[in-house]
């Protein structure tokens, strides 16, 4: 059965316990940040950031209210990166994790350009690119995502998305009477849903997410150039991918 996570930004307080998790369990250094208008830091997601705390300020009625949205890969169905990977090396995993198989990468960035949310980024330092993989050594032992296990508030939950629809629906009901009306279920639907879903208090634009994201390999190989470029570039990989195999195969055995 597909899993997924399921974030309620009504309940993040913002103390980034999940992107420190991150950090700790995957072996990811420090990054040297700094101000630079808003308290989030580093500025965007990065190869040695997979989640990231956004923090959204908004101002009314002369208040200023918070909200927080703990931001990482969408995991989507209808994965752009994968479906624009040239060597194969983008894969998804039983639980609908979409996942990087860091021996086939060839650094091509195609799933950078192709992803509607930005969460790929290339690693200059091993020539590959990185993102969140949904802790598969803790999933397919029963555990979940170290995000969801330090979450101090329940604002990230992890199991049967089926399950968590059914809880984020009824989660929404509550939300609106309590005030916000505009809150809405962030990846039941889009790219033919989201494993990496969300319940938003604000219009997803207010968080930095797109209204309607798209299936994107159209920004990767642009109008008639598909045809041709794309072609050649899967072909390329896939003799890349085909080497790497073998390579990798006589190094096992």
């Amino acid at each position: 059965m597909p899993k997924a996570l399921f974030t309620d930004t009504s309940k993040c307080i913002g103390c980034r316990g999940c992107q420190v998790a991150c950090k700790q369990w995957h072996g990811l250094p420090a990054e040297k940040t700094q101000f630079w208008g808003s308290y989030e830091n580093p500025k965007a997601l990065t190869a040695f950031t997979w989640r990231r705390v956004k923090f959204v300020e908004a101002r009314g009625n002369g208040r200023v209210r918070w909200s927080f949205m703990s931001d990482n890969c969408k995991h989507c169905t209808d994965a752009s990166c994968l479906a624009v990977c040239p060597t194969g090396a983008i894969f998804r995993r039983a639980s609908g994790a979409v996942d990087i198989n860091q021996n086939l990468c060839n650094g091509c960035r195609y799933c950078v350009s192709a992803c509607p949310f930005g969460v790929i980024s290339f690693n200059a330092e091993t020539g590959r690119v990185n993102k969140c993989i949904f802790c598969p050594e803790r999933v397919e032992n029963g555990l979940a995502p170290a995000c969801a296990t330090t979450c101090p508030t329940g604002a990230i939950s992890f199991g049967e998305r089926g399950d968590l629809m059914a809880k984020a629906k009824a989660r929404l009901e509550e939300v609106k009477k309590g005030g916000f009306p505009e809150a809405r279920i962030y990846g039941e639907t889009e790219l033919s849903g989201l494993h990496s879903f969300y319940l938003l208090t604000r219009p997803p634009e207010a968080y930095g997410l797109p209204e309607k994201p798209k299936y994107a390999i159209a920004s990767v190989f642009p109008d008639s150039a598909w045809s041709v470029a794309g072609a050649l570039a899967i072909g390329v990989g896939a003799v890349v991918g085909f080497r790497e195999r073998g390579r990798a195969a006589r190094e096992e055995g």
